[in-house]
């Protein structure tokens, strides 16, 4: 017999649940069940995921956290998680990319920054403080890949931010920066999957750190 189209297995999977999944998918990577390639790849999935049944692919192999017709939930007793060592990539403040696995990676203070940078995170953070920086273009290209993961970036007053070119699918991006006419402009590209970038101004000084 050809399968029920009103069963709940094709029923129409929201947002939420979506964002519920890639939560388990978050916690199965930090019990050791997936490695960060697989994690990202099943998210990915996840989000574009239109049917329950589409969407409970990725959960298909994870020990109890399947259920056919209903969205994922975290069951009662869970199987015993394997610690995972964080991998976060150190980072020197020089290069052409920043990475941030399962860690937290930054730049601050006087650091070169190239005309194109890379960004890729995977449940983890990355903080870009351009206040400092020696920005010798016009033009900054930050190409985003993150998934599961935030990226604070904090420009100096008069820069200008261009994110028609970014692609944010369950996430956000928050702009707190002080344009000006004439500042420099950071291009943001990419994509951010369950994730967040915030993007601030020069921190403020104290009334006793004035000259």
């Amino acid at each position: 017999m050809p399968e029920d189209p009103g069963s709940a297995r094709n029923l129409r999977v929201s947002d939420a649940e979506r964002e519920h999944v890639v939560g388990l998918l978050q916690r199965a990577t930090g019990a050791g069940l997936l490695d960060l390639d697989e994690f990202t790849q099943r998210v990915d999935t996840a989000l574009a995921a239109r049917t329950r049944a589409e969407l409970n692919v990725v959960l298909l192999d994870l020990p109890g956290m399947t259920h056919p017709e209903r969205p994922a939930q975290v069951p009662a007793h869970r199987a015993p998680s394997r610690p995972v060592a964080p991998r976060a990539v150190a980072d020197t403040g020089s290069g052409s990319e920043v990475r941030s696995m399962l860690g937290s990676v930054s730049r601050t203070g006087e650091w070169d920054v190239p005309a194109h940078l890379v960004v890729r995170t995977a449940l983890g953070s990355t903080e870009l403080d351009f206040t400092s920086a020696r920005i010798p273009h016009d033009v900054v290209e930050i190409e985003m890949d993150v998934v599961a993961g935030s990226v604070e970036m904090r420009v100096p007053d008069g820069a200008r931010i261009d994110r028609s070119g970014l692609q944010v699918t369950l996430g956000s991006i928050e702009d707190k920066s002080r344009p000006g006419p004439a500042g420099v402009l950071f291009r943001l590209t990419g994509a951010v999957r369950a994730g967040s970038v915030e993007i601030k101004p020069p921190k403020r000084q104290r009334w006793w750190q004035r000259g």
